[in-house]
């Protein structure tokens, strides 16, 4: 016994991108919020290096 799959119409799609799309660009014009408490610098997980006190590691 198979359930029949009911389809959105084009119209509902077509709303659904257009609403998506907007939430989308008004999501890129928010300035991110600062990090606070932060380390100051490059980001050590992006570089590799970790340094605390002037000792640097590898992991």
């Amino acid at each position: 016994m198979h359930k029949e799959i009911k389809r959105p119409t084009a119209e509902t799609a077509e709303r659904a991108k257009s609403e998506a799309e907007a939430r989308h660009a008004a999501l890129q014009k928010q300035a991110p919020q600062p990090e606070t408490g932060g380390r100051k610098g490059p980001d050590p997980a992006r570089y590799g290096d970790w340094e605390n006190k002037g000792i640097a590691s590898d992991f």
